[in-house]
């Protein structure tokens, strides 16, 4: 996708970058020349004081090592000075300019990335767009908490074998819609249903029978031939198909799971009407209670 364009040089990041790398560089001059400064001073009190190099020579009146030393700082004070105050030319108002020029750019690139990403693998398209290839019933199939919680670390919280069973009986023989993390959550597809993955991965492999799809519309374009596709999950799924759905088949568990990392969104009463309730108490089969709860668009 991206490889088709030729990556282009941008002079305002080439520029920054050859600054910083220059004022490094003369930073590091610097720190050398002060290193250099102070073995040399002593190098040359010790050949004087020590070794009696020059004992007899003065400059200006005083020993030559005194006066060499000197002018030897002063120049290292030029080029000190040179460095951080004539020649300095990454200010912090010019260090600001160049950083939120470098930002400004970034976040346009970022953008125009995005865009590109959601062009060439898009999960769902406009409403208006599904809706005019959309010829069957929708519904999404769930057990959720109270808090909407319905799952952790890509599995269920709970083990409720009369969920389970209804599960199987609403979608057998029915096409079953969901993303690559609820069909990866499977050991192995289920029977007497036709997969169909959604998934932004290219040639994601599945066992022989499973669709895959890049798209919620290309997935319910592939169940057109049902007359009631499922969606079955995960979050991210649920959510984006909600707006395209005619029925959801709940089972909501009453019962809060503070620890889920996945949640069904909020089902808008405005919208969705319930039409058929059935409650479950708790049992020594079942460890929290639950009502299976039919709605249909209103």
């Amino acid at each position: 996708m991206f490889g088709k364009k030729k990556k282009q040089v941008d002079q305002a990041e080439l520029e920054l970058l050859k600054n910083a790398q220059r004022r490094i560089k003369q930073k590091k001059g610097v720190y050398t020349h002060f290193i250099l400064f102070l073995i040399g001073s002593v190098c040359f009190i010790i050949a004087n004081l020590v070794l009696g190099i020059g004992e007899t020579v003065t400059i200006f009146n005083t020993h030559w090592f005194v006066t060499a030393i000197g002018v030897w700082f002063l120049l290292f004070l030029y080029h000190a000075f040179n460095v951080f105050v004539t020649s300095k030319f990454m200010g912090k108002q010019w260090q600001d300019d160049q950083l939120n020029q470098l930002i400004t750019k970034q976040k346009a690139k970022i953008t125009e990335m995005q865009k590109q990403v959601e062009k060439d693998f898009p999960l769902l398209a406009s409403k208006s767009t599904i809706k005019t290839k959309k010829q069957a019933n929708i519904t999404l199939i769930v057990a959720a908490g109270e808090d909407n919680a319905i799952g952790k670390d890509n599995d269920l919280i709970w083990h409720l074998s009369d969920d389970l069973k209804r599960f199987k009986n609403l979608t057998d023989g029915h096409h079953i819609i969901m993303g690559r993390k609820t069909f990866e959550s499977f050991p192995k597809p289920l029977p007497n249903r036709t997969h169909i993955v959604i998934t932004r991965q290219d040639n994601y492999q599945v066992p022989t029978g499973v669709i895959v799809v890049h798209n919620l519309e290309d997935a319910f374009d592939a169940a057109r031939s049902d007359s009631q596709p499922f969606v079955i999950g995960g979050g991210e799924i649920y959510k984006q198909a909600l707006p395209f759905a005619d029925k959801i088949e709940l089972t909501r568990v009453h019962e809060s799971f503070k620890n889920a990392d996945v949640f069904f969104p909020e089902i808008d009463a405005s919208i969705w009407k319930a039409t058929n309730t059935v409650l479950h108490e708790k049992d020594e089969k079942h460890a929290y209670s639950f009502s299976f709860i039919t709605y249909e668009r209103g």
